[in-house]
């Protein structure tokens, strides 16, 4: 989703260069099938550029046309499609899941400090856990919607929520989702409204360390910046750590004990060794065990691991637990684009949390998404 955001903040500074109006799409809700779920964003210029998606492609036709009014009007908009509804000819679009989706459109007003793009702005640029709300009037769409409001960080809140009873109320239901770690939709239900609340949960992107500026680690390199993560290479040989080889790539070269200076390994990182140095990919473990990163990747024989782990008898059994050698999934890769494949579907295995199994999604029991951001509970105030 972070790379979702980020491709949109590019777009957005690209139109409001050009001169150019724009619409922001927000999938809010979900009731049964969709491809996308709630929190997907799509950024829609008058001249017809799309960024992001709110669906496989079924249903951004049509929002293209109703975003292209709001923009005319500036005033939000939220479209329902029925995509359970057998005769999908009557929306204009061809609709092939099988839920009911709502779309909240929000004109981008440039002026504004708080505007939808400079708080999804902030939240990209800091590596921090964030919850982005969204206000909208689900019962009563023809009312004024309130659009995306705040962005909520660790200590410090960006935006205001309408009313300081529902503020409160809300950011009590911002922890919940900090504590869950997942998106949360809660409706709110006082006297004079009954409103909505989208609160996304968004990580940030995965940051990737490659250790080893080697042949076999530019596909890996290629793949990762496909996923959106920020990927890092170290290397002590300057000639193979260049920017030809590895575009798009922030470089660091340095010899294994400086190596790590400069960056910070966090709990969204994960790191390869993979430099055939066996020296090098030593002293570069023994740095990483002491950060938070859940996934510290080795490539190589399991008994070139187990040597290091033979030397570094500082190493603990829940650091133990961060290290995984040999690397990769088993798929039986054998080329390095194969082995790449492999390496980077583990690290994104690992780091999408305990609930995911990296099973086979015909063998899954039940829905493929997790739908707990799909159940609405209410509060009254």
């Amino acid at each position: 989703m972070i790379k979702e955001l980020e491709d949109i903040v590019k777009a957005y500074d690209i139109a409001q260069q050009q001169g150019l109006r724009t619409a922001l799409a927000t999938v809010v809700h979900v009731d049964g099938s969709a491809y996308r779920q709630p929190g997907a964003r799509m950024l829609v210029t008058e001249n017809g550029t799309l960024t992001g998606a709110i669906s496989g492609g079924c249903l951004e036709g049509d929002a293209l046309r109703k975003a292209q009014l709001v923009m005319m009007q500036q005033q939000p908009m939220l479209v329902v499609y029925d995509t359970t509804d057998e005769d999908d000819a009557q929306l204009g679009v061809g609709l092939g899941c099988n839920g009911i989706i709502y779309i909240l459109l929000e004109p981008i007003t440039a002026e504004d400090s708080n505007n939808p793009l400079q708080l999804i702005r902030q939240l990209i640029s800091t590596r921090q856990e964030s919850i982005l709300i969204t206000l909208f009037n689900k019962e009563q769409r023809k009312d004024i919607q309130p659009g995306t409001r705040m962005l909520c960080r660790q200590h410090k809140n960006v935006g205001t929520i309408p009313g300081d009873m529902l503020q409160q109320a809300i950011l009590q239901d911002v922890q919940e989702a900090y504590h869950q770690r997942a998106s949360i939709i809660k409706s709110y239900v006082s006297p004079d409204y009954q409103l909505t609340a989208l609160l996304s949960y968004i990580t940030p992107a995965t940051q990737l360390i490659i250790v080893g500026a080697g042949n076999d680690a530019q596909p890996l390199a290629r793949i990762a910046q496909v996923m959106g993560w920020h990927v890092h290479l170290l290397d002590g040989r300057p000639n193979y750590a260049t920017a030809t080889r590895f575009p798009d790539t922030t470089i660091h070269i340095a010899k294994a004990e400086n190596a790590l200076e400069h960056l910070v390994p966090d709990a969204y990182s994960a790191a390869i060794l993979m430099t055939h140095n066996y020296n090098y990919d030593l002293k570069i473990l023994q740095q990483l065990v002491h950060f938070p990163l859940p996934y510290i990747g080795v490539l190589g024989p399991a008994k070139k691991l187990q040597r290091m782990l033979e030397e570094s008898d500082s190493i603990t059994a829940i650091q133990r637990e961060r290290i995984y050698g040999p690397a990769g999934l088993d798929i039986a890769a054998a080329t390095p684009e194969e082995i790449a494949l492999s390496i980077a579907s583990e690290i994104k295995r690992v780091t999408a949390g305990p609930a995911t199994s990296g099973q086979s999604l015909r063998d899954k029991k039940g829905a493929i998404h997790n739908r707990r951001a799909q159940i609405i509970t209410t509060q009254h105030l």
